[in-house]
């Protein structure tokens, strides 16, 4: 399997089946002009996980803020955007669980629960 689609099944394994546009089985139920920003935006959102290394959230978010959320149709120039500030935004909503997702893939699932302080 391809590292991009191991990514992919990783976050949907741990995002779309908990996702409250989903079907409690992990397919979307978004349609029309209503679209997942996870799957409009995964290479993006991989690629802004990826460039950060660090075990704060904070440089995760200014990624995403920079290379996803700056070319969104939702945000302004100004940088507000009305479906984070509604809380409509399900990239938004569940990127800590995506970044999990993606660091379990990157790191191996042990050495990402230890540093970000989860480990047992």
């Amino acid at each position: 399997m391809e590292v991009f689609e191991q990514y992919w099944s990783a976050v949907q394994f741990k995002v779309c089946v908990n996702c409250i546009d989903s079907d409690g089985h992990g397919n979307c139920r978004l349609s029309g002009e209503e679209e997942c920003g996870l799957k409009a935006h995964f290479p993006k959102i991989i690629e802004a996980i990826l460039s950060v290394r660090d075990h704060r959230i904070e440089p995760y978010i200014e990624s995403l803020r920079t290379n996803v959320c700056a070319s969104c149709r939702h945000q302004t120039p100004d940088g507000t955007c009305s479906f984070r500030s509604r809380l409509n935004c399900g990239l938004d909503r569940y990127f800590p669980l995506i970044i999990e997702a993606v660091e379990d893939i990157r790191f191996g699932s042990e050495a990402h629960r230890d540093a970000f302080g989860d480990g047992r």
